[in-house]
């Protein structure tokens, strides 16, 4: 089993969803974030007066998968998140020791 964590633009987040839907993960866990890379944030003019925005919006998604379907879901990610400009975003994936579902009791891929 894998975790995917997905840091993406929030606009791609439906995209994102729906691609990944379609090859049969459906549990997410979303999280709206800030931060830069890169793209070292913009400034921008308020009645004004000129600041500087650091910390971009951008959506933290969260996913276990089955170890065999990892590499179609990174690809779905990628295909539904890219817009090819700078802060598209960054994929990470870790190793899940194990997983509990607390309802049932049940473990390993039966929990996903």
């Amino acid at each position: 089993m894998k975790l995917i964590t997905a840091i993406i633009k929030p606009f791609k987040l439906d995209d994102v969803r729906e691609s990944l839907s379609e090859i049969g993960i459906h549990g997410l866990t979303v999280t709206e974030v800030k931060g830069f890379g890169r793209q070292k944030g913009h400034t921008e003019l308020y009645r004004g007066a000129e600041y500087v925005v650091d910390f971009l919006p951008k959506v933290k998604i969260e996913t276990a998968v089955p170890a065999d379907i990892l590499d179609q879901a990174i690809e779905a990610i990628i295909k539904a998140a890219n817009t090819g400009k700078i802060g598209d975003g960054k994929i990470f994936v870790q190793s899940i020791e194990q997983a509990i579902r607390i309802r049932t009791g049940e473990t390993g891929p039966e929990a996903l």
